[in-house]
């Protein structure tokens, strides 16, 4: 999430946030049961609530951001294959399934498919449309691999 929006929460609500503090700290000094952590959660709700965030937004967020890191990974791998062509290895196996490594990506599929699976850094990108640069990379390593 945005560190703006988290300092601009802080400061819109910081007294009701110190207010449940102490709240909880006074619980959790006097109350020794299982009522101690129902109000814990109560008053954590509370503030969530108060504050206007809902899970929804958090939901969200969390969704904005991973499709922006995936967005990013996608262009860089993009850019890698460009500059590895030249580097790229093909690991043909009997069953016509292939495998690309570079030093940083590894790419593997079926031929004659329309999809390959795509690894960046070790991370999985996932499944990935042959595109023309994919297509270059592809008959690239093939050239390289004897």
């Amino acid at each position: 999430m945005n560190l703006e929006v988290w300092t601009e929460f802080l400061k819109q609500n910081w007294l009701v946030i110190v207010v449940a503090l102490v709240v909880l700290f006074l619980i959790l000094n006097f109350v020794k049961t299982l009522v101690k952590w129902a109000l814990v959660l109560v008053i954590a709700a509370f503030v969530i609530i108060y504050s206007g965030i809902s899970l929804k937004d958090i939901g969200d967020a969390i969704t904005t951001v991973k499709d922006q890191a995936v967005d990013i990974s996608r262009s860089e791998a993009m850019n890698m294959m460009k500059k590895e062509a030249a580097e790229a290895k093909m690991k043909r196996n009997p069953d016509g399934t292939f495998t690309i490594t570079t030093p940083n990506l590894e790419v593997s599929g079926k031929e004659g498919e329309d999809k390959v699976k795509v690894m960046f850094h070790g991370v999985s990108l996932g499944e990935w449309k042959v595109s023309d640069t994919l297509q270059a990379f592809i008959q690239q390593a093939k050239q390289n691999t004897p």
